[in-house]
C-alpha cells in the first residue's frame, strides 16, 4: 500500500518536501531551518514538520526544510529547492525555540549569503518561536494535563516574563508582532530601508 499525499494530483514526486509543484503566479515558499544534528532521527524529523507545514498550507504554498549545519540539505540546498519548485518568496522560519546566537545571527547571515544566487527573490527571515500560547498548549499536552484556561488573542498577546518587561526574551515576547527582517528582497519590492 503506497503512501497517499494530503493534496493528490498537485505534485510530481515521491516526497511533498521535495517534489516539484506546478505553478502559474507568485508563489510563497517556507523555509524551515533547523541546526542539524549527528543524530539522523533529529534531521530526518524536519521533513516530517515541513510535509505537516505542507499539509496544513496547502497547494499554493511550497514548504521545504535546512540545516545550518551537520546534516543535509543545507540552507543554499533548502533555498534552491523552494526557487526550483516555483517560489518567488520565501520565508525562512528559525525552527528554534528561543532568539539565541544561531536563530538571530547566524540564519539570517546564511540565508542572505544562499539568497544572493537569486537577485530577483524576495527573501525574510523570522523569529524564533518564542513565546506563545499554543506552544503552552502543547506542553500541556505532552504532560498529559488539561488546558483550564485557554488564552487566545489580546488575553495572550502581552509579556508573560515575570518583570512584564516587554524587553527581556527580545523578539520572542508574545507581545511582539510577529515579523522578520528582510535578508534580501528583489529590486521592485517596496520594502523599507
Amino acid at each position: 500500500m503506497g503512501n497517499k499525499h494530503p493534496l493528490p494530483g498537485r505534485y510530481s514526486g515521491s516526497n511533498l518536501c521535495t517534489a516539484t509543484l506546478v505553478r502559474t503566479s507568485a508563489v510563497k515558499a517556507i523555509l524551515l531551518i533547523d541546526h542539524g544534528s549527528r543524530r539522523e532521527a533529529a534531521n530526518e524529523m524536519m521533513d516530517c514538520m515541513a510535509n505537516l507545514v505542507q499539509a496544513m498550507a496547502g497547494p499554493d504554498v511550497i514548504a521545504r526544510y535546512a540545516h545550518m549545519e551537520l546534516a543535509e540539505p543545507s540552507i543554499d540546498v533548502g533555498l534552491r529547492s523552494c526557487v526550483d519548485a516555483g517560489a518567488t518568496e520565501v520565508i525562512c522560519f528559525p525552527y528554534m525555540l528561543s532568539p539565541g546566537k544561531h536563530s538571530t545571527g547566524d540564519i539570517p547571515r546564511m540565508v542572505a549569503a544562499a539568497a544572493a544566487a537569486f537577485p530577483g527573490l524576495d527573501v525574510r527571515v523570522t523569529n524564533a518561536l518564542g513565546v506563545h500560547e499554543k506552544l503552552g498548549e502543547l506542553i500541556l499536552e505532552r504532560a498529559g494535563l488539561p488546558v483550564v484556561n485557554a488564552l487566545r488573542g489580546e488575553d495572550a498577546a502581552h509579556c508573560w516574563h515575570s518583570s512584564r518587561s516587554e524587553t527581556a526574551c527580545g523578539d520572542a515576547c508574545r507581545c511582539h508582532l510577529v515579523a522578520g527582517a528582510v535578508v534580501h528582497a528583489s529590486p521592485s519590492s517596496s520594502v523599507p530601508a
